[in-house]
């Protein structure tokens, strides 16, 4: 096999291991669109969720039912409307209602068994009426009071996979229609979950179909992998959507419901930009209350769930506080994972090759960027005794070549060679220039290179010299 290809094949293998001791124990909240239980996927998704649980994460299921409540009433001839992203129905609505949202539930448990994994039904959520808001009656439709936290914990320890119907009862027994995508939200919040899932059908976050800010990295298909809040903030406002004069903590429930009912109007475009809005408002307001990372996945991509979990840029947008990807200094630990990094860049002639001798004595110089306790990226700034400094070692994982890395890297150092009061800044590169040069370097004379790098400097390599300036 080719070196390369095997090279690529390990560092996959790598993340993978990588990621399974990362989140070992995690809890992880899964919000499933219930449209996917008729899609060709929906088998593997249960054999992902499967894998994943037996990798040694707790795995808690929350399906939408809005496809099969919709089937169940238009059978029994009872009217419905939407209030607010409320099913607004009669009260003789309600057993069907809750006869829908269990027969979801069951088909998934039955999936689980195929997979001889254990999944529990159970009634843990306390609910309360919605009531009579500026003089609407909702009805039936119902809000989260209370979460029985102890047993799903319990059910947790002991290896099970509660699913949790969008059903709720009150004090005295009574159901109540309760929205799966805010009770997966606060599911999470509760429990301080390492890991949030909305995993909707065609759910896509790419430059397709919204604006993507600059500042925002996008894969090489253009999909927007990963946000801090203030970049959601950013997409929200850029785009200019009407859900965001929407509070994020209030009347979320049955999205998918709304965009099920409006697709057949032929508004599936509108309906589901939306849909991801509302889900990125959802995701902020999980972040700051405790969840660590709240994941938009395609539902309609096979494996998307675990790609999504097991390697650094997923399949999906991952929504992030601040302990996602950081740059900082390089330390003598690191040296093996810099090599490495650097070697298909030697490989191609764009770096010149380094040894662990070099790197032990100039890792001073270097910083790195880490995510996800993985090094993607690195660079060094290199000081010289007529107080020039030189930018030297880019290298960006090609995985990560798309989404800001690198020009993350070169603001750093040219902010910390201002810092320093440098009285030049330059680099030498034989094929990337133009990258550069976008960057805001032009091009210089190997003659105002310092004498100590003008001697390094070979005719035969024919770097070309560019400098910022500082």
């Amino acid at each position: 096999m080719n070196e390369v290809l095997i090279h690529e094949k390990a560092e996959r293998i790598r993340d993978v291991i990588r990621y399974i001791k990362k989140f070992k124990n995690a809890v992880v909240v899964v919000y499933l669109d219930d449209r996917l239980l008729d899609s060709p996927n929906f088998s593997s998704h249960i054999r992902d969720l499967c894998l994943i649980h037996e990798a040694g994460l707790k795995v808690i299921l929350v399906p939408g039912a809005a496809k099969r409540i919709n089937e169940i009433l238009s059978e029994a001839g009872i009217k419905w409307t939407f209030h607010d992203n409320c099913r607004i129905t009669p009260p003789e609505a309600m057993p069907l209602i809750k006869m829908a949202a269990f027969d979801v539930s069951n088909q998934i448990m039955t999936s689980f068994a195929g997979e001889k994994v254990t999944s529990v039904i159970g009634n843990w959520v306390r609910a309360r009426s919605k009531g009579v808001i500026d003089g609407f009656d909702y009805g039936i439709s119902g809000e989260i009071d209370k979460l029985q936290i102890d047993s799903i914990k319990t059910i947790l320890d002991n290896g099970f996979i509660p699913i949790f119907p969008c059903i709720g009862w009150s004090a005295a027994g009574k159901p109540y229609n309760i929205s799966s995508v805010q009770l997966s939200q606060q599911i999470a919040i509760h429990l301080k979950a390492d890991k949030l899932f909305y995993m909707v059908s065609d759910a896509n976050i790419s430059a397709d179909s919204f604006t993507i800010p600059e500042s925002i990295g996008t894969s090489a298909e253009g999909t927007v992998p990963a946000m801090n809040l203030e970049e959601v903030d950013l997409f929200l406002n850029v785009n200019n959507s009407s859900v965001n004069s929407m509070n994020s903590t209030e009347h979320r429930p049955n999205l998918t419901e709304h965009l099920v009912v409006n697709k057949e109007n032929n508004v599936e475009n509108n309906v589901s930009r939306e849909t991801i809005f509302t889900l990125l408002k959802l995701a902020k307001t999980a972040c700051n209350e405790g969840v660590d990372r709240v994941h938009i996945i395609n539902g309609s991509i096979d494996g998307s769930v675990t790609c999504e979990i097991f390697s650094d840029l997923g399949s999906g947008t991952m929504i992030y506080t601040n302990n996602y990807g950081k740059i900082r200094s390089m330390v003598r630990e690191d040296i093996s994972e810099v090599l490495n990094l650097m070697q298909p860049f030697v490989n191609q002639g764009i770096l010149l090759q380094r040894t662990k001798e070099q790197l032990d004595n100039q890792y001073q110089n270097y910083i790195v960027y880490e995510l996800d306790g993985a090094i993607r990226a690195c660079s060094a700034l290199i000081p010289y005794s007529d107080g020039q400094m030189e930018i030297a070692a880019v290298a960006v994982d090609k995985t990560c070549s798309n989404i800001g890395i690198g020009p993350k890297l070169i603001k750093y150092l040219i902010k910390r060679a201002k810092e320093s009061k440098a009285s030049g800044l330059f680099l030498l590169t034989t094929q990337t220039s133009d990258w550069f040069e976008n960057l805001g370097f032009i091009p210089s004379s190997v003659s105002t290179l310092p004498a100590e790098r003008k001697a390094k400097w070979s005719p035969e390599r024919g770097s070309k010299v560019l400098r910022f300036k500082v």
